[in-house]
């Protein structure tokens, strides 16, 4: 079986997805291309494990200060691009296409007749989820965006939909650290707020020490802040040796700090309907405490809280890539069943 895996690039969370299932769908015999797009070329980091991938404008979200800016995101849709990159992309000699949310090769594979199967975050939105009851036009504003054969959500409860539980990397083992190095610490990734207002917030608290990651050239200590660039190979040990995690809510480190059992302060991205409904299930949960603004005397509050129980994931992309090896219960209901399963019950 040969699958073109596209990825909509706009969130790491997708990346993480894709970067967790490679390896699964590799050890299945199954070979694999990839295709991103909705964030410039030269922005994408650490891609080497993905090969020669293929790459395309695609569409975007454009947010300012932690809010969704409706009118610059239209303005920046090249709608003329999009259905010329449709038209030209060739999918012959692919047998699936597998999407996490990416339109261009949603549509080609429509316009070919290329089987399809939906696997993201944004999939278990089609359905009645919390924070998601007054838009009624969701499910087919996702459907239009993405139009495939197949759908699989991915969330942190299956609510009796055909979603599965998060894809993500299980080496949960946190680095060997020197004494030096121990020092506790809060972890604080805010890709869409202002970084001179996140910092201005974290100082005004000098009591408690931060590691802020942010689109910076390098590393800086600032009082009781430490600013740092994004990298695959130190975020991952600072979130492991971390007394906490400061966030937007995207899925992906949000899944990322439950299995670490990290106590989370989150900060929905304005008017963006997913993170509004992941902060709503994380509150319904327990699992994290959700902040508007940048409240200072919420956050000092947060921070005396004492971290949480880990949550026990399976490997889902093991059996997900299994799965599509097998082309057998092709809506995926055995395949959910079986993999809810295994997520430990108390987090149930």
């Amino acid at each position: 079986m040969r699958i073109l895996y596209a990825v909509q690039a706009t969130g790491n969370g997708h990346i993480t997805r894709a970067r967790a299932m490679l390896p699964a769908l590799q050890q299945a015999g199954i070979s694999v291309d990839f295709l991103f797009s909705g964030r410039a070329r030269e922005q994408l980091f650490d891609m080497q494990c993905f090969g020669d991938f293929q790459h395309y404008q695609g569409f975007t979200f454009k947010t300012e200060a932690g809010s969704v800016k409706r009118w610059q995101t239209l303005k920046a849709a090249r709608i003329a691009q999009f259905f010329s990159d449709v038209r030209c992309l060739d999918l012959s000699g692919y047998d699936l296409l597998l999407n996490d949310f990416e339109p261009v090769t949603a549509w080609a594979a429509r316009r070919q007749k290329l089987p399809s199967l939906g696997l993201a975050h944004q999939y278990a939105l089609r359905y009645d989820l919390p924070g998601t009851r007054k838009a009624f036009w969701l499910k087919q504003a996702i459907d239009t965006f993405t139009p495939l054969d197949r759908y699989l959500g991915v969330h942190w409860q299956a609510f009796e939909q055909p979603i599965l539980p998060p894809l993500l990397a299980l080496n949960a083992t946190a680095p060997t650290l020197s004494a030096d190095q121990q020092q506790l610490f809060v972890l604080v990734y805010l890709p869409f707020e202002l970084t001179e207002q996140v910092l201005h917030w974290l100082q005004s608290m000098p009591g408690y020490r931060f590691k802020l990651y942010a689109d910076v050239p390098e590393v800086a200590d600032l009082g009781n802040v430490t600013v740092r660039p994004l990298s695959r190979e130190t975020f991952p040990a600072d979130l492991h040796q971390s007394d906490g995690v400061i966030c937007n809510t995207g899925f992906g480190l949000c899944s990322e700090a439950l299995m670490l059992g990290k106590k989370i302060l989150t900060k929905p991205l304005s008017g963006q309907i997913e993170q509004y409904s992941n902060a709503c299930i994380l509150e319904k949960m327990r699992r994290a405490t959700v902040m508007q603004s940048f409240d200072k005397k919420l956050a000092l509050g947060w921070l005396e809280q004492p971290n949480v129980a880990p949550v026990v994931y399976p490997d889902v992309a093991w059996h997900l890539a299994r799965w599509l090896q097998a082309d057998t219960d092709l809506q995926g209901t055995q395949l959910v069943s079986r993999v809810w399963q295994e997520v430990n019950q108390s987090f149930m």
